[in-house]
């Protein structure tokens, strides 16, 4: 934590809690779930000693950011709307900034990216990919088909009901199990069987994740709950209707994907095809580079921190 400061601000009608640390052009980096600001501490460092300034909110609903009570505040318009008010609150001196997005916050930057390509330079995003919006097919009508009513997903969209088992699983043993995960396979969550380990059955974390960082994440989670980072998830299908208007639209910013070949999102069927044989540059003309990295899973920014700090600045300096 040494050196990152932390502040509240007003933006978008919330109190959003940022974490930022150096001078320079800005970064702005956008977590996924079940993360907080926390998971960017070690790009957060590393960018800042490199000359820029590392700026790295608690979207809404997560951490010391309010989180408004009802399920349809958490759309995409909602979440960039937060952005680019944080944004004119913090770097109104920077017509553009560089962003750097994982799982979630991948997909919002994705969404900044498409609303708002004048306020960003350059694009790092990780583990989700841009996915054009197919007008046929309601998301979570096609992902019960691919993968049952048992994937996470799936299960997660009844409110209350996914919240009332990680609540007899118990906090901690969530976060645990999600952070530990590195099976390249969908996740499923059955009804009452969890992750499908026994409740008493010790997670030994890897080497990249001591128990004193997992405890901040514990932490905020046992304070907050997990309702409101996963009313992102009850939101899929509105975005969906709401982004009817950018059907076949571009991603028009330069961009550099990172993946890790065990992540389950690269391991979703078409991924890896889409990516390979170049289907995503249909959608994502400016993609300039496409990094698998090999034996690495899903957060892999702090699985492999100096790796991937070291691709953000090799693609950012560009700039």
């Amino acid at each position: 934590m040494d050196g990152i400061e932390h502040r509240t601000l007003q933006v978008n009608g919330i109190s959003m809690h940022v974490a930022e640390k150096g001078q320079g052009p800005v970064i702005l980096f956008i977590h996924g779930f079940p993360e907080l600001w926390y998971c960017w501490r070690h790009q957060i460092h590393a960018l800042a000693s490199l000359g820029y300034r590392a700026v790295a909110p608690d979207l809404r609903g997560y951490g010391d950011t309010d989180a408004p009570a009802s399920p349809s505040d958490y759309t995409a318009f909602h979440v960039v709307g937060d952005l680019i008010a944080l944004l004119d609150a913090i770097a109104s001196d920077q017509d553009k900034v560089f962003v750097v997005g994982h799982d979630w916050g991948a997909i919002m930057a994705w969404y900044l990216c498409l609303f708002r390509p004048d306020r960003v330079k350059a694009l790092v995003n990780m583990s989700a990919v841009y996915t054009p919006r197919n007008p046929a097919r309601r998301p979570i009508q096609s992902l019960n088909a691919l993968y049952g009513s048992d994937y996470y997903i799936c299960r997660f969209q009844e409110p209350g009901e996914i919240e009332a088992e990680f609540a007899q699983i118990g906090t901690e043993r969530v976060i645990k199990e999600i952070l530990t995960y590195r099976n390249p396979g969908p996740l499923h969550l059955p009804k009452g069987k969890g992750f499908g380990n026994p409740l008493d059955a010790p997670i030994e974390l890897p080497s990249w994740l001591s128990e004193e960082e997992v405890k901040y994440y514990i932490a905020k989670y046992e304070k907050k709950g997990f309702t409101a980072a996963v009313n992102y998830y009850r939101n899929i299908d509105r975005n969906w209707e709401l982004m009817a208007p950018w059907t076949g639209a571009q991603i028009k910013v330069p961009v550099k994907f990172i993946v890790g070949d065990l992540d389950l999102a690269y391991n979703a069927p078409g991924v890896k095809d889409y990516l390979n044989k170049g289907g995503i540059k249909k959608a994502v003309p400016l993609l300039e580079e496409l990094v698998i990295l090999e034996g690495v899973a899903h957060f892999l920014n702090q699985e492999k921190p100096d790796e991937i700090n070291k691709h953000i600045y090799d693609f950012f300096k560009k700039f």
